[in-house]
């Protein structure tokens, strides 16, 4: 029999999904190395499908394990990767010829030199064709368990937007987190084509990401939320600024004033220095250090930024694997945002953003800072008024359509 024929597309896909669970490769570096050389419409294939099942990979587990009788961890990494891969397809995709889904997952399966497994994973394909996407319409999502799994996220993280949000905005947020984000860009200098944003200034939503002009440093990939938090610092020629946590450098090198970018890393930080120079950010210098272990003579600063690591809960729709290994970070959030307070002359301010929705990393951190919340940045920003603390600014996926962030302003007595 004639070996069936595996879309370059699909053969992207599968090895990006096998990167990301046999390797714990992050998605987006494992599909620049597995869809190098494809045409722009196998790569935006290949991302669709390998993005996608990543991020479905909960509900698209439930329905192989249903269908198959048989627990997908006991399933051979190919055979695994494979059928998720093709229940993507048949559940959530539309306009994918079920033959396609179907023969050339199983293809994959055979190129692995599992002939063994094909019947098997033939079978549970084409069941999954007739009965998944009714089986997955008809999952309930009255209790945030119900909805994690519909929705395919951790337990603890709709557990969390459950308690933060209620359950009509928690489902709102799980659905616009597992769509494609807005492609929007910081335009540095010169002119592109796109729309600008209504509400922040240098935002522009574009078709696609222009490399060409990427590489030139005239445009800086960056979401609105993100823009937002880097606008809400207010810094002004003359003063001093630092960034406490500054790689890849978006923020850094949207300020005004004499630019201190720290960064722990040794090769975030030379990362940091290459975006630098790439914006003609002449005015940002790097360091690379320990944010709570700053050398001495960095201090007496005007103004701060601490974009603190965080679960990134607001990003899970840009990076798929997140939601599968993320993890909470308020103890160092606080320490950040104690160390870049020290570092302030009294009468300052420090920016406290997190690009995350968890009042246990947001609204939790500035309480126990201490610290006095300006309650002008949402009088500034009133679109972006937190939805409980108006004193902070919240963005969210489902309501601004573009990244989760928390962003507050503290002054410095």
């Amino acid at each position: 029999m004639k070996a069936a024929a595996i879309s370059p597309a699909r053969a992207a896909a599968f090895d990006v999904i096998r990167r990301v669970f046999e390797h714990e490769a992050y998605t987006d570096r494992a599909l620049r190395t597995a869809a190098a050389g494809l045409a722009d419409r196998d790569r935006s294939l290949a991302r669709q499908l390998a993005y996608g099942t990543v991020q479905r990979t909960r509900t698209l587990d439930y329905v192989i394990e249903t269908v198959g009788r048989r627990p997908v961890r006991r399933l051979d990494d190919p055979v695994r990767a494979a059928l998720r891969l093709g229940a993507f397809q048949l559940v959530f995709l539309d306009g994918v010829p079920r033959y396609a889904a179907v023969n050339e997952s199983v293809e994959l399966v055979r190129r692995a030199r599992l002939e063994r497994a094909v019947p098997f994973t033939n079978a549970v394909l084409r069941r999954i064709a007739d009965e998944g996407r009714a089986s997955v319409e008809a999952l309930p999502e009255v209790t945030w368990e119900e909805a994690a799994l519909r929705h395919s996220y951790p337990d603890w993280v709709a557990e969390t937007w459950w308690r933060d949000l209620g359950a009509a905005g928690a489902v709102a947020l799980m659905e616009a987190q597992n769509e494609a984000p807005p492609t929007v860009v910081r335009l540095v200098r010169g002119e592109v084509e796109g729309v600008a944003d209504p509400d922040v200034p240098g935002a522009w939503h574009v078709d696609h990401m222009d490399d060409r002009m990427f590489e030139e440093g005239r445009v800086w990939p960056q979401s609105v939320g993100s823009q937002l938090a880097g606008l809400c610092v207010g810094s002004q020629a003359g003063e001093r600024v630092l960034d406490l946590c500054a790689a890849p450098g978006g923020k850094a090198t949207m300020l005004a004033g004499d630019v201190v970018a720290v960064e722990a890393s040794a090769s975030r930080a030379r990362e940091l220095e290459e975006n630098v120079a790439r914006l003609g950010a002449t005015n940002v210098q790097v360091v690379c250090a320990d944010g709570r272990e700053l050398p001495v003579a960095l201090t007496g600063f005007d103004r701060a930024l601490v974009d603190a690591p965080c679960s990134g809960l607001g990003v899970l729709a840009a990076r798929p694997d997140l939601r599968w290994r993320s993890q909470p970070l308020p103890e160092l959030q606080l320490e950040l945002l104690r160390a870049a307070a020290a570092r302030v002359r009294p009468g300052g301010t420090v920016v406290y953003s997190v690009c995350t929705v968890n009042r246990d990393e947001a609204e939790a951190v500035v309480d126990a800072s201490g610290l006095e919340v300006d309650l002008s940045l949402a009088e500034e920003w009133p679109q972006f008024r937190h939805l409980t603390r108006p004193g902070f600014l919240q963005t969210l996926p489902h309501v601004h359509r573009t990244s989760g962030f928390f962003i507050a302003r503290l002054h410095i007595p």
